[in-house]
């Protein structure tokens, strides 16, 4: 059974930094596209940052420059950098695993984290 496990949400002072981390099973992680998204309250689900196995990663254009998505391949681990934080990046963060494109497997094709509540408040 694969499960996506997050960690690393709180409360945190605007301008102030987080970082989450979603570790899931080996079987998945080396070919499936790993991201994060995030739910404010009365709002849709919205993507924050992608990142493939290999290639670039992809962000939303509200947290460009402030986010940093990274992938640690020996330890099946993706983490989300979030400095500058703003209270409008308050919201349910969710882990994702999408299976890349041209691969196929027994396992679903995607899976999702249960959330980490980031909540940026002064």
């Amino acid at each position: 059974q694969v499960q996506l496990v997050e960690s690393g949400g709180g409360l945190v002072q605007p301008g102030g930094s987080l970082r989450l981390s979603c570790a899931t099973s080996r079987s998945i992680f080396p070919i499936y596209v790993m991201g994060w998204y995030r739910q404010a309250p009365g709002k849709q689900r919205e993507m924050v940052a992608t990142i493939p196995s290999s290639g670039s990663a992809n962000y939303a254009e509200s947290v460009k420059g402030r986010f940093t998505i990274s992938r640690d391949n020996a330890n099946n681990t993706v983490y989300l950098q979030m400095n500058s934080l703003k209270p409008e990046d308050t919201g349910v963060y969710y882990c994702n695993a999408e299976l890349e494109v041209g691969w196929s497997t027994d396992y679903d094709d995607e899976y999702w984290g249960q959330g980490t509540q980031v909540t940026v408040s002064s």
